[in-house]
């Protein structure tokens, strides 16, 4: 699930320097970050496959972050709850994640290291990544 771009982009990271894993709706390629394809896959499979590699930032409230729905507009709830699986499982220990809103979001998105846009076409189905040390 790991291309060699965005394994190559995992070393490059430093501490405190996040990742965005987006889904397939997100202006990924207008904000500015380095971009990688991740076509195909869901965010919580891809977040399985990373989060072996990449340790969360334990010196931060929340280290990880989704996008807040819009007021008025639906979540399904199916989204956090397989990320969150993923987190306990993965990196036990993590606090609850945070919820952004939309265009605070897409404004904290702006600085990320990069990000890494997924086929899943769940809506809200965006999630950063602070980096830590292991």
């Amino acid at each position: 699930m790991i291309s060699p771009d965005l394994l190559a982009t995992l070393c490059r990271m430093g501490h405190g320097d996040e990742l965005l894993l987006a889904d397939a709706h997100f202006p990924g390629h207008s904000l500015g970050p380095l971009v990688l394809r991740a076509d195909g896959l869901r965010v919580a499979d891809l977040l399985d496959a990373i989060l072996p590699l990449l340790a969360l930032d334990s010196y931060v409230p929340t280290p990880v972050t989704m996008m807040a729905p819009v007021p008025g507009d639906p979540l399904d709830p199916r989204v956090e709850t397989a990320c969150r699986a993923v987190i306990d499982r993965r990196a036990p220990g993590t606090p609850p994640i945070e919820r952004l809103e939309r265009f605070a979001f897409y404004d904290r998105a702006r600085s990320a290291f990069a990000i890494v846009m997924t086929g899943d076409t769940a809506k809200y189905a965006n999630v950063l990544l602070r980096k830590g040390v292991s």
